[in-house]
């Protein structure tokens, strides 16, 4: 079917989003599936103001859309990547971004806060503009740039040639410093917000909209999203899905028992969030009301925040462990 605007499409997932929304898998398919909608009219009413497509490119998702981990709400974190180096083509791709971000909020994804889209010049950019913007970030380590590169690493093709990703990442792969870079990459993520105290009680927020909540994304789900993607990164994975890194992953790492367990306590945890959070908009699709959970619930999800940090801590070791061999 045709849409001749973005509030269509917003009817469009407006209607289907209920049935998804109890599933992970199946409410991933169907964000691809409204996304697809918006850029497809986004090509078409760009091509009524600038004319057909001036050359290959690719559109990319990233972040949780990137690893087709999105709850029920998403915002949006996007970029286009383009064959040809020309000053007017630079301009079409950019006059796309835009109308595609504004489908994309019309259609219900909120814009990105920190401005990853591809709307921004940043993200919207030549293959041959890419390829040295990756460069300057490596060489930069710089805390900004290493965040820039992590977020880069979850990019995925939503349309158009996956090609362009895969060589950009393979890019970062063969640097000549990339034993340093993921031990910067560390040192940017290795942080985790604690979600069990001392008393064995989940921490929740002491203080604004959400006093009272759990921050599941922070807690329970990022810990396993940052451990997994390190791997990845050492073992120059193109895939981005958390889960499918975990299928991808070699035994130098992790049995094939680990493996099993670690994707089953992901897949728990996604599915957790969806049942239990308020879903009434993005922020809120991350707290939890803990204080609603039965005492079985809550024991499943001290669990799964519990493996999930000695995950990233086992990862972390790995890693500091690796560096302290090279330095010797």
């Amino acid at each position: 079917m045709a849409y001749s605007c973005y509030m269509e499409i917003r009817k469009f997932r407006d209607d289907k989003i209920k049935q998804a929304s109890h599933d992970h898998i199946k409410l991933n398919q169907l964000h691809d599936e409204i996304m697809k909608k918006v850029i497809h009219l986004a090509l078409s009413q760009t091509a009524e103001k600038l004319g057909p497509l001036p050359c290959p490119f690719s559109f990319f998702v990233m972040g949780s859309a990137g690893r087709l981990e999105q709850s029920i709400w998403s915002d949006q974190d996007h970029g286009i990547i383009y064959q040809d180096d020309r000053v007017e083509t630079k301009v079409y791709f950019l006059e796309l971004g835009k109308e595609i971000s504004k489908g994309l909020f019309q259609a219900g994804y909120s814009y990105c806060d920190g401005g990853v889209m591809a709307s921004n010049p940043l993200w919207c950019k030549s293959l041959y503009e890419w390829h040295h913007q990756l460069m300057k970030w490596i060489f930069e380590f710089s805390w900004e740039s290493v965040r820039y590169l992590l977020i880069f690493i979850d990019a995925r093709t939503l349309l158009g040639d996956e090609g362009f990703v895969d060589t950009l990442k393979n890019q970062i792969y063969q640097t000549a410093n990339k034993d340093q870079l993921v031990k910067k990459m560390l040192n940017n993520t290795k942080y985790l917000k604690n979600g069990i105290n001392v008393f064995g009680k989940l921490v929740t927020e002491t203080h604004g909209p959400y006093a009272g909540l759990l921050n599941i994304k922070e807690i329970g789900i990022l810990p396993y999203v940052n451990a997994v993607r390190l791997i990845a990164i050492k073992e120059n994975l193109l895939t981005t899905p958390t889960l499918e890194r975990l299928d991808t992953l070699s035994e130098l790492h992790f049995s094939d028992i680990d493996i099993d367990f670690f994707k089953d306590q992901f897949i728990r945890l996604l599915n957790f969030r969806l049942i239990y959070c308020n879903q009434t908009n993005y922020d809120s699709g991350h707290y939890l009301p803990v204080a609603h959970l039965s005492r079985e619930q809550s024991k499943e999800l001290k669990d799964m925040i519990k493996n999930g940090s000695a995950l990233f801590h086992s990862v972390r070791k790995l890693i500091e462990k690796e560096d302290s061999h090279a330095n010797e």
